[in-house]
């Protein structure tokens, strides 16, 4: 998946369950101290997450939203991990 050319592999992890996976153009995530953006090739990082919403882009759309509370989350090069307490789709 994250193997495919300028894409960055997203996971949501909660207690319960690996609630989302899949490749993603950009993620975009509210990180404690602001919004930041994620896309292939981006450097290291850790940030808490504050409560709100993670956007998922396919292209210029926004293919996903994914409320997240209670979380953490990881950035490499071509990963964006979140472990999240709690975790849910948006259209659910």
């Amino acid at each position: 998946m994250a193997e495919e050319q300028g894409k960055i592999e997203l996971e949501i992890v909660t207690p319960a369950k690996l609630l989302f996976s899949e490749s993603a153009d950009m993620v975009v995530v509210p990180g404690k101290e602001g919004v930041f953006g994620v896309m292939p090739g981006h450097a290291p990082m850790l940030s808490q997450v504050r409560a709100g919403t993670i956007y998922v882009y396919d292209g210029d759309e926004v293919s996903n939203q994914i409320f997240v509370e209670g979380s953490i989350a990881e950035v490499t090069a071509r990963r964006c991990t979140v472990l999240a307490e709690e975790a849910l789709m948006v259209v659910d």
